[in-house]
């Protein structure tokens, strides 16, 4: 029977019928064409152990003593249909799903950002690390004007992650006392840059929470952007 193990034969052995389909039929991985090949060929000799190669679905299975089972839990997934708003999926092998190149009224709902919230004073230069978090927000009162540095991360520049055609927008909340401070000096991976405003922004707001908007568009892989700054006061 297939779970006989192993058996070591030694010169003068007489191999037996039995032992043949013991060591030898029971317990080796038998190939069929299909299912139904397989259970006419085995009929009556079935035993728990039993490995079989079917052709037509290029499955292993082990016979476990009451069924046929897939080697490898391959699950019972059966295909990927691609819904609203995606393109791709099948029935057979790797299969992708991706956003449909065009899409109108995409809904998206319980969409939610992180926001780093810093108990520190706004001053000096400010490295606005967008892979910690898009909104950041100081609730300690300025105390100076100061510069707001967009990079990746510590490791990374942002340009690294900006394609030429990406853009990515970013929130600067900044907290004013009695007296007013801003970001005056923009950076991109610590060289300058020059938003483009609505109207000219020149100072902050007293008592109050200054929401900066800043929309950053790589326009070209040298790096150039084009850096679009709104400014709105809640108080």
């Amino acid at each position: 029977m297939a779970g006989a193990g192993y058996k070591l034969f030694v010169s003068g052995d007489v191999l037996t019928a039995a032992q043949v389909n013991t060591y030898l039929q029971q317990q080796v991985t038998m190939v069929f064409a299909n299912s139904t090949a397989r259970t006419t060929a085995l009929s009556g000799v079935l035993a728990e152990g039993m490995m079989s190669y079917l052709q037509d679905t290029n499955a292993v299975e082990v016979y476990n003593g009451s069924s046929w089972v897939n080697v490898g839990n391959s699950g019972d997934i059966t295909g990927v249909t691609a819904g609203t708003g995606l393109s791709g999926g099948g029935t057979s092998g790797d299969v992708t799903l991706s956003i449909a190149s065009a899409q109108s009224d995409l809904v998206i709902k319980g969409f939610e950002e992180d926001v780093n919230v810093v108990a520190s004073a706004a001053t000096g230069t400010i490295n606005f690390d967008v892979a910690t978090a898009s909104v950041w927000y100081y609730t300690s009162n300025a105390t100076a004007n100061h510069t707001l540095n967009f990079r990746y991360d510590g490791s990374n520049t942002l340009s690294s992650k900006l394609a030429v055609g990406d853009a990515i927008t970013l929130v600067w909340l900044n907290t004013n006392g009695s007296t007013a401070y801003y970001p005056n000096v923009i950076q991109i991976d610590g060289s300058a840059v020059t938003p483009k405003v609505p109207a000219a922004i020149s100072a902050g707001n007293a008592s109050a929470i200054d929401a900066y908007v800043f929309t950053i568009i790589k326009t070209a892989a040298t790096p150039t952007y084009t850096v679009l700054e709104t400014q709105t006061k809640f108080a």
